[in-house]
């Protein structure tokens, strides 16, 4: 189909997400990618360093993933998950508990994150319906995002992005959450103040909270704002002492992207919960998955039905999903994939130094394959023109990368090549100083 068709098409018929059609250009049609690059319908190739949305690790068409994909084809594609089961579902249901704290021990297949966190919340408040108790409350830090669908909004509300459904939302409690940055002089004065946010909260009314839910250290969609683990700890420490159920939303944050698999490892307190998606199938097809302790799972078992957790969707367990998901897990092994993150990360530290010599970089923040600054006097909303201006100047470049309000970052997928990263920096330097 030839480009003017697809964009005609597309005019007509497609609602993109998190877009104004009202003032967006036409969208770019991408035909194909390969390990960190897209190649659009004229033939333009630009480096993927969002990594196509957070989900893509490993590179695009990566020929170990199709070949998996392929065999599983050939197999069986779908069957309902309720009665029946499959090998692909239970061999990434073992490989992913023997990457996690031992006593998260039962996997939930959803198939997005918004969905997986969805799980996460009705199971918390269910856990304590049936043990006879009525806890509807949730806490969560101000400015996390842990998606779009309605109990996921409610502990995502100050994030800024739900407005019209504000009469809709769970009751939740939000937390100041203490972003720091190199240089911030300020961080343990923003540390105490949450503290003790939390310190009122446990002396108010602890025994009406179903469960705290967390991005541990990193907040992506808030503009990729980190927090010091070690304040983190002391928080979810007071929680596990007033046996409040943590859940840890690893959406974005697993599988490599703080330098660790998961961000919960620079953490010594465990959730009860965790959330997984977006990086779980390396970007292939869609799969996310909830992770529960065996201690909330075995309050769902009984005689009495009525303590079932009833709740599924129509894709739980896609067998052609967790066979992408193995075949990923498989490349971490393979290839020290970790390994390759800590020398993004090296790249990322030398390039962000260099950055802070440009009067236009304040707030250079880094963890893992994650580099993030933000830009002095822009608009920090997200959708602002200057967000989208810069976006629409980094592509005529080649390079495919999404501010957030006044936030620009990296997160490139780790098969990217040492020294086209470094490059990276140079061409960001030299067009943020034409803005």
């Amino acid at each position: 189909m030839m480009k003017k068709k697809i964009l005609e098409l597309d005019r007509k018929h497609i609602w993109h997400p998190f877009t104004q059609k009202k003032n967006c250009e036409d969208p770019i049609v991408i035909v194909s990618g390969k390990d960190e690059k897209v190649f659009d319908i004229d033939g333009n190739e630009y480096l993927d360093l969002i990594s196509s949305w957070w989900v893509n690790t490993h590179g695009h068409a990566r020929a170990e993933i199709i070949k998996d994909l392929n065999l599983q084809a050939k197999k069986i594609e779908q069957i309902l998950f309720a009665g029946f089961t499959h090998e692909p579902a239970t061999s990434l249901a073992e490989k992913l508990i023997t990457l996690l704290p031992n006593k998260l021990s039962r996997v939930f297949y959803s198939d997005n994150g918004s969905t997986a966190v969805e799980v996460a919340l009705k199971v918390a408040i269910q856990y304590w319906y049936n043990r006879g108790k009525r806890k509807t409350k949730f806490l969560a830090f101000k400015g996390g995002y842990h998606g779009d669908t309605f109990g996921a909004m409610s502990v995502g509300y100050s994030s800024g992005f739900y407005g019209p459904f504000k009469d809709l939302t769970l009751d939740t409690t939000f937390i100041p959450f203490p972003e720091t940055w190199e240089g911030d002089n300020k961080k343990y004065e923003k540390e105490k103040e949450s503290l003790n946010f939390v310190e009122e909260i446990l002396n108010d009314s602890p025994d009406e909270i179903a469960a705290v839910i967390i991005e541990p250290i990193i907040q992506g969609a808030s503009g990729m704002k980190i927090c010091d683990p070690l304040f983190l700890d002391k928080v979810l420490k007071r929680f596990k002492e007033k046996n409040i159920i943590i859940i840890f939303d690893e959406v974005m944050t697993g599988f490599g992207r703080t330098g660790k698999m998961f961000a919960m490892e620079h953490i010594i307190t465990k959730p009860d919960i965790v959330c997984i998606a977006k990086s779980l199938t390396a970007g292939y097809i869609p799969l996310a998955a909830t992770i529960f302790s065996e201690s909330i799972h075995n309050e769902f078992v009984d005689t009495d039905f009525k303590k079932t957790f009833l709740h599924g969707h129509s894709f739980t367990a896609n067998p052609l999903a967790c066979s992408v998901a193995i075949a990923s897990l498989k490349i971490f092994e393979k290839n020290n994939v970790l390994n390759k993150v800590s020398q993004i990360e090296k790249i990322h530290k030398k390039g962000l130094d260099f950055l802070k010599t440009n009067i236009k970089v304040s707030k250079t923040r880094l963890i893992g394959s994650i580099a993030a600054f933000d830009l002095i006097g822009a608009d920090q909303k997200y959708g602002s023109k200057i967000g989208n201006k810069i976006r629409e100047q980094f592509l005529k470049k080649g390079l495919l990368i999404r501010p957030i309000g006044n936030t620009i970052y990296l997160m490139p997928p780790y098969c990217i090549d040492n020294k086209t990263l470094e490059n990276v920096y140079s061409i960001l330097d030299a067009e943020l100083k034409n803005i």
